[in-house]
Formats: C-alpha cells, sequence, structure tokens
C-alpha cells in the first residue's frame, strides 16, 4: 500500500493508509491478541470484559472517524470524551506504556507504510498520554 505521507491527518488520507475498515479490524484484532498475551498487558487486559467483542468494536469504530473515515463509533455508541470514558479505571505510566507496547507491536505486523506506522504510534501516544492524565487527577 503506497499512500503519500503528507496526506496523513488529512481528511481520510490516514483512514486509508490504515487500509479502511478491513485495515483497522485486522489492526485491533492485533492489538488485542497482544493484549491477551503478554505478561504486560495483563493489568489491562483484567480491566476489559472476558468477551471483547465488543471492545474490539468500539475500538475499530473509533479508530475509523479518529483517523478521519465513517464516524462509526458516534453512529453506533453516541458521542465519547475519550479520557473521560477511561477516568474510572486505574491508568498510571505502567498500564499507558503496555497499551502503548500492545498498540506498537500490533502497528508491526501490519503492512502500512514505515512513514505511517511512525505517524500512527505518534498519534496514538496523545489520547494515551490523555487518558493516563485524567485517570491520575
Amino acid at each position: 500500500m503506497n499512500v503519500d505521507s503528507s496526506h496523513y491527518g488529512v481528511s481520510d488520507g490516514s483512514y486509508k493508509a490504515a487500509g479502511e475498515l478491513a485495515g483497522l479490524t485486522t489492526l485491533v484484532d492485533s492489538f488485542y491478541g497482544f493484549m491477551e498475551s503478554l505478561p504486560e498487558a495483563a493489568k489491562i487486559r483484567a480491566m476489559h470484559q472476558h468477551d471483547l467483542s465488543e471492545s474490539r468494536k468500539k475500538l475499530t469504530y473509533f479508530l475509523s472517524g479518529w483517523l478521519g473515515g465513517p464516524k462509526l463509533y458516534s453512529e453506533n455508541f453516541g458521542g465519547i470524551n475519550i479520557p473521560a470514558a477511561h477516568k474510572h479505571l486505574s491508568i498510571g505510566v505502567e498500564e499507558s506504556d503496555a497499551w502503548m507496547l500492545c498498540m506498537q507491536k500490533a502497528v508491526d505486523e501490519q503492512s502500512y507504510e514505515d512513514s505511517f506506522k511512525h505517524y500512527l504510534i505518534k498519534q496514538l501516544r496523545v489520547p494515551a498520554e490523555r487518558i493516563r492524565l485524567a485517570c491520575s487527577s
């Protein structure tokens, strides 16, 4: 997949670079696979329901709109304030780092352009940090 990196973050450029809904579904499935298998992620896995189906759908739908694609999350679940939605959880540096580790490993597995992989991880650190800060206040 060859996508001009100057289009990341513009319109649906990031959504297309991620492979649209099919690509995001693959990414999210990989992400939750790492969350279930990595010892470093045990604490964050325990914050989720046993059945991850709803979590998978919500993250995929959120990423769709967040990356400039269809606003599937709001269409299906309503609006969301990501930090506030996680505020009830105990998320500190360790948990945030574990989430990012799972996402980094999932992104690494995708056939994305290297420039998009770097862009995506950099962008995902922003909400991860906002969630951590909301949970520590």
